[in-house]
């Protein structure tokens, strides 16, 4: 078959350790043979952050504004193990995070479901897509280490000149602190994105926050989706039989558990991050899971969910077989096909991607899977394969569809 020709790039933001391997082994695999690829391409593994002091990470968000859909690998955010392994010049903070700050918008992630794979809540029947907020909070905070006999303030100058002040703590014994900020802006695109997506997904809306204790922060967050979703949304979400609900987190834990699933479940930043890794390994897997952020002004940005499989680098550097699954990086790759071909009107493009989404699907179904899929599906013919036999797996099915 010819390839399939593109007429606008894509940005590809290449990552780190053993998804940085898998990133090419699916492009070696299952793209080359089949798509005149066109990617404009970012290097944000992390000794090319380092080498650029992190403005790789800027310009690859700058240019995914530019040509609206990118793809992402799972990257490295340093620690201070990190520090000294890479021999950082400094601890650069998560590419992520920089990457939506400079998009805004917001997170939907939603999981993998196959036959054989049964999750570990009997009562999921259905998907729960977590829709994170993407801008501010811990990922964009301030922080420091405080020494005995310090006294920290919040203190905010206005406009005019003046400031408020707020003790936050006076220090007896050293501590630490840390100062978080959002917008009105941010918390309000969260809220039309979660609500619009609801609509085209036919969704019920679930939002949590601590408003009881954060009366002010989580409060805002609160407020703001109450009166979007009465002055926007009401109407609209009787007309499509859905419904917006807003409890505590701990409330909508407690909740999810019970529940069958079936509905959006809308997370501030660190909760989202935290409940996305939940809901997607109580599914079955961290690496089957769909993540793509959706910015107000149209821009989508797809990304695996998960990390950067580290352990599983180090036994391929040292020569080891490993059984890596790389489904959540090439469903990355397929939702950012499918969107630039929907916006370039490239219905081939459209039909690929749609084909090796279902290929990956029936190779699994067929007893043919990594690892971490093997040790919990319930198939009885079922077979555990390295990271590339698996990749070479789901070409014969792609190959075979496309014929």
């Amino acid at each position: 078959m010819d390839k399939i020709k593109m007429t606008t790039p894509i940005v590809e933001m290449d990552g780190d350790e053993m998804t940085r391997v898998l990133w090419q082994k699916i492009k070696d695999i299952l793209i080359y043979p089949y798509i005149d690829l066109k990617s404009e391409y970012y290097d944000l593994g992390l000794e090319n952050r380092n080498k650029t002091d992190d403005q790789v990470t800027v310009d690859s968000a700058e240019a995914t504004k530019k040509y609206g859909v990118a793809v992402k690998c799972a990257t490295i955010t340093p620690n201070a193990a990190r520090m000294d392994e890479y021999n950082l010049k400094q601890m650069w903070k998560s590419p992520n995070g920089t990457i939506r700050a400079i998009l805004d918008g917001t997170v939907f992630r939603s999981p993998i479901l196959v036959k054989g794979i049964t999750p570990y809540i009997p009562t999921w029947k259905k998907p729960i897509c977590i829709a994170r907020h993407a801008y501010g909070d811990v990922y964009k905070n301030t922080e420091m280490v405080v020494k005995a006999g310090s006294k920290a303030e919040l203190c905010v100058t206005k406009p005019d000149g003046t400031e408020e002040r707020s003790t936050i703590f006076d220090f007896k014994t050293d501590g630490i602190i840390q100062g978080m900020h959002n917008l009105d802006k941010s918390i309000s695109s969260f809220a039309r994105s979660c609500f619009n997506y609801a609509l085209d997904q036919k969704l019920d809306v679930w939002f949590a926050t601590k408003d009881t204790i954060s009366k002010k922060y989580d409060h805002r967050f609160k407020d703001l989706f109450a009166e979007i979703f009465e002055n926007e949304y009401k109407e609209k979400f009787e007309q499509a039989g859905i419904t917006y609900f807003y409890t505590l987190i701990d409330d909508a834990v407690a909740r999810v558990i019970r529940s069958e699933g079936g509905y959006m479940w809308a997370c501030k930043n660190y909760d989202g991050d935290v409940m996305s890794d939940m809901i997607a390994t109580a599914f079955g897997s961290l690496a089957m899971m769909t993540s793509v952020l959706v910015s107000p002004d149209g821009v989508y940005e797809y990304e695996a969910a998960h990390g950067t499989v580290q352990r599983h680098y180090y036994k391929y550097l040292k020569g080891e077989e490993t059984s890596t699954n790389s489904v959540a990086t090439l469903f990355a790759w397929t939702g950012a096909l499918r969107k630039r071909g929907e916006l370039d009107n490239l219905p081939e493009l459209m039909n690929f991607a749609d084909k090796l989404e279902k290929a990956t699907i029936d190779t699994i179904e067929d007893g043919i899977m990594t690892g971490d899929l093997y040790a919990i599906s319930t198939l009885e013919n079922k077979k555990k394969v390295n990271s590339e036999d698996f990749l070479l797996a789901i070409n014969e099915h792609l190959a075979a569809s496309l014929a």
